[in-house]
């Protein structure tokens, strides 16, 4: 079976863009270019009747930026500040680039409450479901300037691809797209083994290939491949395709959704008792 084929066909898109695909490596600063690309690629995918949520990383990278600080912080009190000011920044930039292109788009800050919580879990689902009835493009992240837990677990839970595999779950997508620093999936990691190959099309994901995540390579990011094949047991779990590509040129989502062979295909495999919450509970 042709299982690139199949993904022109689907309609409600989950894309998770990790910090480092979003910031130039030399300032920490915001890739206007970069970003006014992956606008118009989500926006076109929305003109075409599909549904599209954006998954952004990137708030603490650049509020560090903004406030001048030379690297990444590590007290905690000093990321949530550097959240606080870089999601105004980023949010700001997202609303006036969709809205050149025709597009309204709104925010959602998730926290762990948002998932663990049944109640929440389901309002958030219902505030998906409005939202996209209501023709927008939801534009997620984490609350990393409030809530502290998603800031001292980032390591654990990855540069929001955990979070963009449980939103993709929550609301019936049918394909999650993560775009990183790396091209997919290889046999051994390919910056330290140049014998390592790559991995084309996964059809189950075995405990053999949930055990050859390595950690990450970007000192701009927080995710490795761990946190990413976490993110396909999920998302393939819950009937939806995942892949896994890179960023480097955001173009690849058109021709991802065309059908041809960029990044890794990670094919469903629903379960026929998909209980989201379980799946939550393991990464606590």
């Amino acid at each position: 079976m042709n299982y690139r084929e199949l993904l022109k066909d689907k309609k409600r898109i989950v894309v998770k863009v990790g910090s480092s695909s979003l910031i130039h490596r030399e300032t920490g600063r915001l890739d206007l270019r970069k970003m006014e690309v992956l606008v118009r690629e989500l926006s076109d995918l929305h003109n075409q009747g599909k549904n599209v949520v954006l998954v952004t990383s990137g708030a603490v990278a650049v509020g560090s930026a903004v406030l001048g600080l030379k690297e990444r912080p590590k007290e905690l009190k000093v990321k949530q500040a550097c959240s606080a000011v870089g999601q105004a920044r980023l949010m700001m930039i997202y609303q006036k680039l969709f809205a050149e292109y025709n597009q309204t788009a709104a925010q959602i800050l998730m926290t762990k409450n948002t998932m663990v919580n049944n109640l929440n879990r389901m309002h958030a689902r219902n505030t998906f479901e409005e939202l996209l009835n209501l023709d927008t493009i939801p534009v997620v992240n984490e609350n990393d300037s409030i809530s502290s837990y998603e800031l001292e677990l980032l390591d654990k839970f990855g540069d929001n691809d955990t979070l963009s595999a449980v939103i993709a779950a929550l609301i019936g997508a049918d394909l999650l797209i993560l775009l990183s620093d790396i091209d997919g999936l290889f046999t051994d990691d390919p910056n330290t083994n140049p014998n390592a190959k790559f991995i084309d099309t996964v059809e189950t994901l075995d405990d053999k290939l949930l055990s050859m995540g390595k950690g990450s390579v970007s000192s701009v990011g927080t995710g490795g491949m761990a946190t990413k094949l976490t993110a396909a047991e999920i998302a393939t779990a819950a009937g939806a395709d995942m892949v896994i590509a890179n960023g480097a040129d955001f173009h690849v989502i058109h021709k991802i959704l065309e059908g041809r062979k960029h990044g890794t295909l990670f094919v469903h495999n629903k379960k026929e008792e998909f209980y989201l919450i379980d799946y939550i509970e393991k990464l606590i």
